[in-house]
């Protein structure tokens, strides 16, 4: 199956501002795009990429003052399957975790694990270790948190969140996040696109979207706490220990938004 995604985001600066985006499939799926990433700017500017510290490529360029948008585009060829599921799944003990997982079970800036640590370990504690007791994480989330773009906000946390019991799916995402890592178990964050292939079609505008991985004995498994339902065509733009690590614009000088479009379809083979 292929599907093609891409954004158009436009924003004004009032002076030259350095920019470090995070926009860019990720590169695990680089050899699964059709052609290479379209990508340019208006007004045309000079960019350059590199691989951060996650593992995503990101962009960097200056853009000058006044109005200024980037546009990006790709199509990719995915499996067609909805997400996996592995229900027999084992957690790994902290001792026999491969060294580069570690850090995604420390806290971090939207994730306070020491916060939550006795919460969750009153609520899911007693549960069997495994697939099942992260989704029954990824399933309390689901039903404790109330989906509302009007009540975004960029400062919010997982104990926030929890408190508040609102938020958008970067919320939903920080508080299984930190739930997880509190049990021990690490938990990444990713961003990127989520089609609604195979499934009845959405009013509202499309836009990037979160979600988790988990360590388990099968390897890096994908859990959705926000839609909390197997998704077909999930492409990968950034992972990290939080948003905080994959912002998709990182402005290093005010900038205000002026534009934002996103959008993720099937396509027939070309």
């Amino acid at each position: 199956m292929l599907v093609r995604y891409g954004y158009e985001i436009g924003i004004t600066c009032e002076a030259p501002t350095p920019l470090i985006c995070l926009l860019s499939v990720h590169p695990d799926l680089m050899r699964d795009l059709r052609a290479p990433e379209s990508f340019f700017t208006t007004p045309a500017v000079p960019s350059s990429t590199h691989i951060d510290l996650h593992g995503n490529r990101a962009r960097r360029l200056v853009a000058p003052a006044g109005a200024f948008s980037l546009w990006g585009d790709a199509t990719v060829s995915v499996d067609g399957l909805f997400d996996v599921a592995y229900p027999a799944a084992k957690e790994v003990a902290v001792p026999d975790l491969p060294s580069e997982t570690l850090v995604y079970l420390q806290g971090s800036r939207y994730c306070e694990t020491d916060l939550l640590s006795q919460t969750a370990w009153d609520m899911f504690g007693h549960l069997a270790p495994g697939w099942s007791r992260v989704q029954a994480i990824c399933d309390f989330v689901h039903q404790h948190v109330r989906f509302d773009y009007g009540e975004a906000r960029a400062t919010r946390t997982a104990q926030e969140t929890f408190e508040e019991g609102v938020g958008v799916c970067r919320d939903f995402a920080h508080l299984a996040v930190a739930l997880c890592r509190a049990l021990n178990i690490p938990t990444r964050y990713v961003n990127g696109h989520i089609s609604d292939i195979g499934l009845p079609p959405v009013l509202d505008p499309m836009d990037f979207s979160a979600w988790i991985e988990v360590y388990l004995d099968q390897g890096w498994c994908t859990f959705d706490p926000r839609n909390n339902s197997p998704r077909i065509g999930r492409i990968v733009v950034s992972r990290g220990r939080d948003a905080a690590d994959v912002a998709l614009i990182s402005s290093f000088g005010p900038h205000e938004l002026t534009n934002f479009r996103v959008w993720t379809y099937e396509v027939d083979a070309v």
